[in-house]
């Protein structure tokens, strides 16, 4: 277990180390207004206690993915631990930390706005679109997932418990931010790090183990090849583009810039070793990843998530961690249609303050959602990876224009663009959703793409132009 250990240890030295580094290099001003003070709405804009801002952030970004993702991801091996500490520490939590941070420093604008102001109109219209059917796809997966594994615990259909948590949603999308999110999630936040770190002790206590011999061994059993679907299939836990939509909803809560560190980048660690727990739970608890692979087969990670809880909790606890779990999704698909709601109010100019704009806007959001929500889960599931993915990838060039707008080294924003950039690219031209293309073509493509990105921001968003540009971004 030496590799789990040291996986923690890793993910909480990356947060007081190159956390404070990113911090640094942004510029966090404790002496500045944020938009929770200057803003003030009642609705969306309320300021809350830091502990609560930190752990709804937490619970706004972990949805199935830091679980799921992982179990899925642990069909590869230990390697999926490496991509999950490497990721979240050089990709995913500077990645949160800037669209979070960039979105308190413009009014708690929405992450297609944070997109416009760096890349432009062009990329600002495109996101507006694209960050809409992302957060759709994301709530029907946070939908389909919980009712899957509730389905097991209760007599109650899956088609019931869908109804049942889209009228949650919607109830939660509409309502002021600290009337039900405000209030309930600190508690669902603390349910959920209880739960992940029980498991992890009686993983341990129980004696499960694995070795990190087959670090660099291919043991995926349906031989799937680990460039580029590993970086894919784990996305939560490692980088998520989904969070760029959610980091802006509690840039419009937060205090004070100094807690930026904490909760942005802090948020995505707690996420990363949940996501370390569950992958070694998936690698540690299964003998082979051909046994994993049959459950998987059975039942899909809700029947693992209920197995490996149900053998190390108990029969009660294992129903608890199970609870504890479908909190993850529920707490994110509600936020998901929340976002959805105040891009498509910002791009139309609507106040959110009166309840019917609100409704008005959520109604025909929550039709599109329910019609979307009766395709296959599968598919749904493979599209949302890509998109989620390639979310992150446009967020993180957007904050490399921003560093190199305000004359700031872009490169730790700008290296991890560009390897998102060429896994997006490579998994499109790969996979049988895109092109389907041989696997030497379509990296090849993804390279290619990567570097045709990188000369044009360097050609358009460095030197004179940036210079000039920054002269408006920056009043």
């Amino acid at each position: 277990m030496t590799l789990f250990f040291g996986s923690i240890i890793l993910l909480i030295l990356g947060y007081f180390i190159y956390g404070s580094f990113v911090a640094k290099v942004f510029g966090i001003d404790p002496g500045r207004p944020t938009p929770a003070k200057t803003m003030t709405d009642g609705v969306d804009y309320v300021e809350m206690p830091v502990w609560k801002v930190f752990l709804i952030q937490l619970l706004n970004i972990a949805g199935l993915g830091p679980i799921f993702g992982p179990i899925l991801g642990a069909l590869y091996g230990p390697i999926a631990l490496v991509w999950i500490v490497i990721g979240c520490i050089f990709g995913g939590a500077v990645h949160d930390f800037f669209s979070g941070m960039l979105s308190v420093r413009h009014g708690g604008c929405s992450i297609p706005d944070v997109v416009g102001l760096t890349l432009g109109k062009g990329f600002q219209q495109f996101m507006r679109g694209f960050s809409v059917v992302l957060l759709i796809l994301v709530g029907i997966v946070f939908v389909l997932g919980p009712a899957g594994l509730l389905q097991n615990l209760t007599d109650i259909s899956t088609q019931m418990w869908v109804v049942i948590i889209f009228i949650y949603y919607f109830i939660a999308t509409i309502l002021p931010v600290d009337k039900v999110i405000g209030r309930i999630y600190p508690i669902f936040g603390a349910i959920l790090i209880f739960m992940a770190v029980g498991l992890a002790v009686m993983m341990i206590a129980k004696g499960y183990s694995f070795e990190s011999s087959t670090l660099f061994t291919h043991t995926n059993p349906q031989d799937l090849p680990l460039w580029p679907l590993v970086f894919i299939t784990i996305a939560c836990g490692a980088i998520s583009g989904f969070h760029a939509t959610q980091s802006p909803m509690m840039a419009r809560c937060l205090p004070n810039e100094k807690y930026g560190h904490m909760v942005f980048y802090g948020g995505m660690i707690a996420e990363g070793i949940i996501a370390i727990i569950w992958a070694s739970l998936a690698i540690a608890f299964f003998d082979t990843p051909e046994e994993l692979n049959e459950v998987l087969g059975t039942g899909g990670p809700a029947l693992v998530v209920n197995t490996v809880s149900t053998e190390l909790l108990g029969a009660f606890g294992g129903i608890l961690a199970v609870i504890g779990v479908v909190l993850l999704p529920v707490t994110s698909g509600d936020t998901a249609f929340r976002s959805a709601r105040l891009i498509i109010a910002d791009f139309m100019g609507l106040s959110q303050k009166e309840n019917m704009k609100r409704i008005f806007i959520a109604v025909p959001l929550f039709l599109v959602g329910f019609m979307v929500s009766l395709t296959e889960f599968g598919l749904i599931w493979r599209y949302f990876g890509w998109a989620n993915q390639t979310m992150a990838a446009i967020v993180l060039w957007a904050a490399s224009a921003h560093l190199a707008m305000v004359g700031k080294s872009h490169w730790l924003t700008t290296i991890p663009a560009l390897f998102m950039t060429c896994v997006v690219s490579t998994f499109l031209c790969y996979a049988q959703i895109g092109f389907n293309l041989p696997m030497p073509v379509a990296t090849g493509v993804g390279i290619a793409v990567s570097v045709i990105s990188l000369i044009l921001f360097l050609r358009y968003r460095t030197g004179e132009a940036a210079a000039s540009a920054a002269v408006d971004y920056t009043e």
